[in-house]
């Protein structure tokens, strides 16, 4: 590859500045606090109503999760939560929220190609490698918790 010449190369440079987007980290992390803090203030809300009906904590607990998930898939489903998830970055995506919406938008996106080989193969394209891990890690974890209780250690 032929060296630029410092013209060619100054010109490269500003090319590139245009073409790069910029970000504002703190815009960024309050836009992601928002829409994290609305999440979590809708299952605390969810949480209270259930306590409220006498329910335990697991149960409300569940119910509280269960809700979240079907919002969120829902909007998914709506395509409301890609713009929320633009808008609110982490804040949507890192709770139970963005694992619902990574098993739902490859359900709707491959719909069209039937239930066992849209729906059936694609669902789990993103949603998979998070559950694997998941399970190895928590096993690990448990093996660790066992031993560790068997020498006395926990």
């Amino acid at each position: 590859m032929p060296k630029l010449s410092e013209q060619e190369q100054q010109r490269y440079n500003e090319y590139v500045s245009q073409v790069t987007p910029t970000h504002n980290t703190l815009l960024n992390m309050c836009k992601a606090f928002l829409v994290g803090g609305i999440i979590c203030l809708i299952g605390q809300l969810v949480l209270n109503y259930c306590r409220s009906l006498d329910l335990s904590r697991e149960i409300s607990g569940a119910w509280t999760s269960l809700f979240l998930v079907f919002l969120s898939a829902l909007l998914t489903g709506l395509n409301l939560f890609p713009l929320i998830a633009k808008f609110g970055g982490a804040g949507a995506l890192v709770p139970i929220t963005g694992f619902a919406n990574s098993i739902t938008a490859p359900a709707i996106e491959f719909q069209k190609e039937g239930q066992v080989f849209g729906i059936g193969c694609k669902i789990f394209t993103i949603a998979g490698p998070v559950i694997l891990y998941g399970l190895v890690t928590s096993s690990g974890l448990g093996l660790i918790y066992y031993i560790l209780s068997l020498t006395g250690i926990v």
